[in-house]
């Protein structure tokens, strides 16, 4: 135990750890707003002006959520109408649920083990003030129930939580009153240690409608008369309700730390139990039964209260529930031998008022920023202690920012939440374990982003470039850590590669989104002789250990064929002016090899599974060994036997020319010499002797090649006999990845993979490059991953077809940038195409942790059915209807057979749905389900005067199918005759 916390070798087993925080509360959308807010002793709570018209009594106190008529439905699979059908408690637990998880860095569809959910809400007064009354009886009778049920009902609270998100852990619903979201909490804690589940949502929502309406005060009675809320204090009077929500995520301390998560605070214990009949009556407190939960949460937690510094009351700022709580407390602390006035106490409502059923999360999130950041805020409004009190209680109310008080030992905080009814309930929290030292990180770090669509995108950018620039505590390590394994993968996608924060910002500000495609599929290209050079992956060499444990496995192969470590050639760059030993063949071709084959190896590490390989002459080695046609150790043994047996031969020389084939083959044979590569349309390669191609060179225009000799051209022809007979030794076997042939130029068969001749004749033919790539793009166009140094052939690829994307593994000789970077973002681009890289891989050579960052920017849009009188929004609204439609009126309807059937189909989808439907539209596509296909059946027969086939429609819910079947059970014809 140190003075500050503990360290993470000190947890305990049945500790459990906040590892993300989420609210909306009056006067801060989020998090940070709030704790600022606390911070700053502001009071969210408005008193306005009473109105000439206003009932005596009444108080113009509200407590608003800014923009809950607001909503992205399409973001949660929701249609617009089912938004609008939904109880905006509902809609705001769920929403908070998902900023959590992305503040704790944590995507269930990709999380291991099962995440729960507890919750609970308040009263829904969405229900009876603006749905009910627009409803008549019969359509209650009818179709309603089922859509208002699941909507509204609490039970369904936390079912739909997991439905939208894809938890499968326990969702229980929670209800204890005012108790509810703490209890939640508690409940949630336990479900975790039982190991029902490995992450845990837990928190409660409350709205108060209309949010805009005051309440009238009545004397003697909770509501305060002044719109005010004074916990503990003499004139305290009652208590304001608002409206709120909050949620935080949790998981057992260990699998926390070994995880990397931040963690906010740790839970001790907990404890919940029910007055029972220890009280004057239903609604009244029992000290004796606080006394016992407060007692029980530190018994479960193994620690005195006297090590508590603070407590978050429950507090609700009431003359009879103030002193009843201290006492309780009094009772608990004062035994075990705290000090008079030696506890600070608040509560969260001076600042918020009373948040009903989402009140006891919000406190838990006060008490958990308070031992996580050192702080005590204020608790408002007091003056003067209550005389209900005892004078020497070990609790004073905090009147101001501090601190957190000196004292041995970590810092502690005690949590209360009592509930009309009985239901108490109180949690032990303490400052978060100290981390361990930052561990070692690549220098140059890769971020992700994604969102459903573009404009989203855009906003996450921006919000993410500004976060960057605060700067913070953070390594940029740890962010990119919590992007690419914290965030769900959405479509549309960015990846940017930055050695700092400030340079990652710069990265994203010019980003350009891209959508990956549905079935991503990837191409390794294997470069020839000619791309290598000294030191090509040095960089991967000390910061890769997948690749570099690769190329040791082939340095060390190969060292009896080359009587050296090719790793001593690859781990440094030649100095300007040094000789490159690799322009030598017998070195070249294996270390082309070696790195192509290192590479592909690394990218298959990362989950991309090439769908076809094509290599550049000694390139289709590596394809082929990665393909199976040989084992590693033989394939090396060739690679360097071939590279031998052609350095051992005369000379020559190699020219590249932009002339068509038929036009290099002509000049070709004119010289005496043979067509080498056909990489392109205009881009031939012809080799021979020196003093050949020198005269040819001084009257064709054309780029001599750096090379020894002349490859793929008659002066092979002798190492072609030898060079088969090794072939024949070693096992060859079929492909099980497809690749291409340099000799053949399209796909390469079982029968020449095994054939030693066709190896023999590999290195003498003519490339037939161009042939290769437009039989790859023939197939599909994939995403070119070029496996070597350089981008040569992504380029060539590129002029076949102009809209293939092509990303480079390494630079090529003459390219800056570094190699760790070029490869990071060649593995961002394969991303932002769709391939599912896996991260886990991807982080395992580095300790990195999870940050806090900017969550998804929601695009809300309003789904809002407004009361019976209520002021028209002046926003533009999506049509609202929650009764039949007009074209349900036969009455007011011309005959069907005079009506457009697909017409009339289309209205009625519009008018469930809320949004615009065309006839090929999936029902399910569009955020519905079975249930809404039975209720448009169910109107489509009452409107047409049809019974529908449900199980047609199910196998096809589109209006085109509907008004097909439709036609059909009237006329017995479908549409256009079918």
């Amino acid at each position: 135990m140190t003075e500050t916390g503990y360290d993470e070798d000190d947890y305990q087993e049945d500790r459990i750890a906040v590892v993300g925080l989420a609210c909306r509360v009056p006067g801060a959308p989020d998090v940070r707003a709030f704790w600022r807010n606390l911070l700053d002793g502001v009071e969210s709570v408005t008193v306005g002006e009473r109105g000439p018209d206003d009932p005596p009594g009444y108080v113009p106190a509200t407590g608003r959520i800014d923009g809950l008529a607001e909503f992205d439905a399409e973001f949660f699979g929701m249609t617009p109408r089912e938004a609008e059908y939904a109880d905006p408690q509902h809609r705001l637990f769920l929403e908070q649920c998902w900023v959590a998880l992305e503040h704790a860095g944590i995507d269930p569809a990709r999380s291991a083990g099962r995440t729960g959910v507890w919750g609970g809400c308040g009263f829904n007064g969405y229900l009876p003030l603006n749905l009910l009354p627009h409803l008549a009886a019969g359509d209650v009778l009818r179709e309603y129930p089922a859509e208002l049920l699941h909507g509204n009902d609490k039970d369904y609270l936390t079912s739909r939580v997991a439905y939208r998100l894809g938890l499968d852990g326990p969702a229980v619903t929670v209800q204890t009153a005012c108790s509810t979201s703490l209890v939640a909490v508690a409940q949630a804690c336990q479900a975790l240690l039982d190991y029902q589940c490995d992450t845990a949502l837990a928190g409660g929502a409350s709205v108060k409608l209309p949010q805009d309406w005051g309440y009238v005060h009545e004397a003697g009675g909770i509501q305060s008369p002044d719109g005010h809320c004074r916990p503990f204090d003499a004139a305290a009077a009652g208590t304001v309700f608002t409206s709120g929500v909050g949620v935080v995520v949790l998981k057992r301390l260990a699998d926390a730390l070994a995880d990397g998560d931040r963690v906010h605070a740790v839970v001790l214990g907990s404890a919940v139990n029910n007055d029972g009949a220890r009280k004057v009556g239903y609604a009244a407190p029992s000290v004796d039964g606080q006394r016992a939960a407060i007692a029980d949460a530190y018994r479960a937690a193994g620690i005195s209260p006297a090590t508590v510094g603070y407590v978050e009351a429950h507090g609700t700022g009431t003359a009879v529930g103030d002193p009843i709580e201290l006492a309780a407390l009094d009772a608990v602390f004062g035994p075990a031998g705290a000090a008079p006035g030696s506890v600070a106490i608040g509560s969260v409502k001076s600042n918020l008022g009373h948040l009903n059923a989402a009140s006891g999360v919000i406190g838990l999130l006060k008490a958990v920023l308070a031992v996580r950041e050192d702080r005590l805020p204020a608790s408002l409004h007091f003056r003067e202690r209550n005389p209900r009190t005892d004078p020497a209680s070990p609790f004073a109310v905090n009147t101001a920012l501090r601190p957190w008080p000196a004292a041995p030992g970590p810092r502690r905080a005690g949590v209360s939440s009592f509930g009309v009814g009985g239901t108490n309930v109180h949690l032990v929290v303490e400052q978060p374990p100290v981390p361990s030292a930052p561990g070692p990180v690549r220098a140059q770090q890769l971020l992700t982003l994604s969102a459903p669509g573009p404009q989203a995108l855009a906003e996450a950018r921006a919000r993410l470039a500004a976060r960057l620039r605060e700067g913070g505590p953070d390594r940029l390590a740890d962010l990119a850590h919590t992007l690419q394994r914290g965030r769900r993968q959405f479509d549309h996608r960015t990846a940017v590669v930055a050695a700092d924060p400030l340079a990652a910002a710069d990265a994203l500000e010019h980003a350009v989104g891209r959508r990956g495609a549905g079935s991503p599929r990837a191409a390794l290209l294997f470069p020839g002789q000619g791309a290598q050079y000294r030191g090509m992956a040095a960089e991967l060499l000390r910061t890769e250990p997948e690749f570099a444990a690769h190329v040791a496995e082939c340095a060390e192969l190969l060292a009896p064929e080359l009587g050296r470590d090719l790793r001593t050639l690859l781990d440094r760059r030649a100095a300007p002016g040094e000789p490159d030993p690799l322009t030598a063949t017998e070195l070249a071709q294996p270390a082309l090899f070696t790195v192509g084959y290192a590479l592909a190896r690394w990218w298959r590490s990362m989950g991309v599974r090439p769908v076809a390989l094509l290599g550049h002459s000694i390139g289709e080695w590596a394809a082929a060994c990665l393909a199976g046609v040989f084992e590693l150790p033989d394939a090396l043994r060739l690679v360097a036997a071939r590279g031998r047996l052609m350095a051992a031969l005369p000379p020559g020389a190699m020219l590249a020319v932009e002339l068509k084939e038929d036009e290099a083959r002509a000049l070709a044979e004119e010289h005496g010499l043979d067509l080498a590569a056909v990489n392109g349309p205009r881009r031939c390669v012809l080799a021979g002797p020196e003093a050949a191609v020198e005269r040819l060179a001084r009257q064709v225009p054309g780029r001599r090649l750096a090379t020894s000799h002349a490859f793929h051209s008659a002066l092979l022809d002798p190492m072609t006999g030898p060079f088969a007979e090794l072939v024949a030794t070693v096992p060859r076997r079929e492909p099980t990845v497809p690749f291409l042939s340099n000799v053949t130029g399209t796909w390469i068969t079982g029968e020449q993979a095994v054939d030693p001749a066709y190896w023999a004749r590999q290195a003498r033919a003519t490339v037939r490059f161009a042939d290769g790539a437009a039989a790859l793009l023939a197939a599909g166009r994939p995403l070119l991953v070029e496996a070597g140094p350089g981008r040569v052939l992504g380029r060539l690829v590129g002029e076949l077809d102009p809209e293939v994307r092509a990303v480079a593994s390494l630079p090529g000789a003459r390219e800056g940038g570094g190699d760790q970077a070029v490869l990071l973002r060649a593995l961002g681009a394969v991303w932002e195409e769709g391939v599912a890289v896996d991260w886990a891989a991807f982080g395992a050579a580095e300790q990195r942790r999870t940050a806090e960052l900017p969550g998804y920017p929601f695009q809300r849009r309003r789904h809002w059915i407004d009361a019976p009188g209520a002021a028209v929004p002046t926003a533009p609204a999506e049509p609202t209807a929650l009764a039949e439609p007009a074209a349900a009126d036969a009455g007011a309807a011309a005959p069907a057979e005079e009506q457009d059937v697909t017409a009339r189909v289309l209205a009625l989808w519009r008018d469930l749905l809320g949004t615009e439907v065309t006839p090929a539209d999936d029902l399910f596509d569009l955020g519905g389900d079975s249930l809404l296909v039975t209720r448009l059946a169910s109107r489509a027969n009452r409107l047409f005067g049809v019974e529908l086939p449900l199980d047609d429609l199910l196998d096809d819910p589109t209006p085109a199918r509907m008004a097909e079947l439709v036609t059909t059970a009237r006329t017995g014809t479908a549409p256009n005759g079918k």
